[in-house]
This record gives structure tokens, C-alpha cells and sequence, in this order.
């Protein structure tokens, strides 16, 4: 059908208040339009089961919609590696960078030198402490550390030992959940007694570290900041010990971690952990693509709610855009909704 000037004139006013009030859902403040380009990824390592499902959801998402972008690098957990990794992303012409840096503080001159060129950064489930950034896809870390204190603190009726392992405090995740874990542990719950353990997010250290404590004396409780390096060799040690017993076994000793993987949701169904929090690795895959392409495309941004239940905050560097993270228990460990249930779905 054949369209007269003012009737094109009107459909391209509509689209126009369309696409501006989508923009406003996204917690958008405008636009600009964009060459675009390739987008290079870095994976942080591969020896988490959290992680490895985050590079299988980018992976499909990049094969999914098609995207231009690059073969992704891997730096292990390495800042070196990672800066090298980087290079070689900006070498193959990669215009927009998603990343993840375990080492919060040491990426700062990275991040600069990409800004210099103009290459925005898109930072996954960590925020660095310096250095610009396009938009950090994360959740709000401290909340796990007082989701965490609140379970065990009321589990425990404010009393016992609990025995916290610690990420790796160069980490602003390690710091966040940490720091926040015992704030609300020294505010609210003064009886419980907190060994807080460093372990760099090394399963193995963790595991040494709660068989001292379980040799000096009763343990209580167990905050694992990180269900995909902590949860097997934790499990396993109790296992040795005779202490996966049920809750209502006096030496029963609560445990809430952090991640949400599948493992975790198969050992509070089989009562050998109570809690995880659930980071959502799916939504750090979709959403640090998602923003890679508003990079590309000239989008901007400004902090409040946004269309996807989360809030977009202000940093002294960029933005961030918090996830929804929710603690999972007995109660709602088989809700469909929640990633761990849909892997290999």
C-alpha cells in the first residue's frame, strides 16, 4: 500500500516516541548512532563450574544472535595473561571488550589504554577499583555477605562458631561479601564467633583452613563465598568427618555459599548444604553482550531502574548495573526460574 507524505511523516514520529520510551525503560538518557564492530571477550578461568556455565551462556548467546564477535581468550585468572589476552582482542580489531578481571586494582592501566582508544569495557560480575568502564554487569555483592549472616546468624539463634571463606580480597567481590559478612555478623549477631579464612578462591586452601578449625574445636556454621571452588571439597571433608547430618541432628552444621550452580542446588536437595545465593551467570552472559552492543552502537546510559528488575548505580568510573540475586533454600531450590535449574534444558 502506497503511503501519502503525511502519513509516512506521522508512522516516523511514532517510531520515534517508540524507541524513546524504550530507551527510558532501559535507564537509558539517549543515543547516537555507531559504526560498530567486533567484540572481544575474556573468560577469567576455567576452573569454577560458575564460570565455565557463564562462558557456555555466552557462547550460545554470541552463536544465538549472531553477533560479530571474536574467539574468546581464557586468562586463568591471571591479570598478565589477561592484559595480554586484551591485546591481542584490540590486534584482531576488537572494538568493544568484555571482560572479567579477578584482580580488581591491577587492571586499572588496561582500562585506560582502552579508553584512549576509545574501546569500551564492559566488566562481568567484578568492578574494578580504577580505571573507566562502558558498564559493569554484576550484582550487588555486599548483599550476598548480609544474605549470607542473616540465614546462618538466625539458624545459629546468635551463638556457636561460624567459619567464613573468604575470596580473594584483591577481588572487590572478595572484599564486598567479606566486609559485609562480618559487619552484619558484629552488628546483629555478636554471640557467633567468625573465623574468617583468606583462601584466593582455592578450594583447596579452604578445605585445609576448615579442617584446622574442625581440630580446635565445634563448628557451627560455613559461609563459602564461592559455591563452584568451595562446595566439593567442603562436602567432601565432612563427608570424611561424619558431620553431613540433618538439620535437626545436633551436630548438624549449617552452610550457606554463594553461586547457584547446579551442584549447589543438588546439596541442599540432598541436605548436605541449606543456602546458596544465586549470582545469575545466564544474566552476566546476556546483559554483558547486551551492552557491548549499546557500546557499539553509541548508547548511553544513566543510573536508575531499569526494563530487566535491576538498578543502574553510579560509579567513580562508569556505571553498574546490578542483578537480581536471590537466596535459594529447600523452599525454592526447584523454581524453574532460576539458572541452575536450566542447564543442559
Amino acid at each position: 500500500m502506497r503511503l501519502h507524505r503525511t502519513s509516512q511523516t506521522l508512522l516516523a514520529l511514532v517510531a520515534v516516541i517508540t524507541l524513546s520510551a524504550s530507551a527510558t525503560a532501559c535507564g537509558r538518557s539517549g543515543s547516537k548512532s555507531g559504526s560498530g564492530g567486533k567484540i572481544g571477550i575474556d573468560f577469567p578461568r576455567s576452573d569454577s563450574d560458575f564460570w565455565n556455565s557463564y562462558a557456555k551462556y555466552v557462547n550460545q548467546d554470541v552463536k544465538d544472535q549472531k553477533l560479530d564477535a571474536l574467539t574468546p581468550t581464557n586468562s586463568n585468572n591471571k591479570t598478565d595473561v589477561l592484559v595480554s589476552n586484551v591485546a591481542t582482542l584490540t590486534g584482531q580489531g576488537a572494538k568493544a571488550v568484555v571482560m572479567a578481571p579477578q584482580d580488581t586494582g591491577a587492571i586499572a592501566s588496561t582500562l585506560e589504554d582502552l579508553a584512549g582508544k576509545k574501546i569500551p569495557v564492559i566488566s562481568v560480575d567484578t568492578r574494578p577499583d580504577k580505571g573507566q568502564v562502558y558498564m559493569v554487569v554484576r550484582a550487588d555483592n555486599r548483599a550476598y555477605g548480609e544474605k549470607a549472616c542473616k540465614f546462618l546468624g538466625d539458624k545459629l539463634n546468635n551463638t556457636g562458631t561460624v567459619v567464613e571463606f573468604e575470596g580473594d580480597l584483591t577481588s572487590v567481590n572478595g572484599r564486598d561479601r567479606s566486609e559485609a559478612f562480618g559487619d552484619c555478623m558484629a552488628k546483629s549477631y555478636p554471640g557467633i564467633k567468625v573465623l574468617a579464612e583468606a583462601t584466593e578462591w582455592k578450594g583447596d586452601v579452604a578445605a585445609a583452613k576448615l579442617q584446622d578449625a574442625l581440630t580446635q574445636g565445634t563448628v557451627n556454621g560455613i559461609y563459602m563465598q564461592a559455591g563452584g571452588v568451595f562446595l566439593a571439597p567442603t562436602v567432601s571433608l565432612l563427608q570424611q568427618k561424619n558431620l553431613l547430618v540433618p538439620p535437626t541432628d545436633p551436630k548438624h552444621i549449617f552452610i550457606v555459599s554463594n553461586d547457584g550452580i547446579p551442584a549447589e542446588f543438588a546439596a541442599i536437595k540432598a541436605g548436605q548444604i541449606d543456602a546458596t545465593v544465586s549470582q545469575p551467570a545466564d544474566l552476566y552472559a546476556k546483559y554483558g553482550l547486551y551492552y557491548a552492543q549499546q557500546a557499539l552502537a553509541g548508547k548511553t546510559f544513566t543510573p536508575g531502574p531499569t526494563d530487566h528488575g535491576s538498578t543502574i548505580i553510579q560509579l567513580p568510573n562508569g556505571l553498574e548495573d546490578q542483578l537480581p540475586a536471590p537466596l535459594v533454600t529447600a523452599d525454592n531450590v526447584g523454581d524453574p526460574a532460576l539458572w541452575g535449574n536450566q542447564v543442559g534444558k
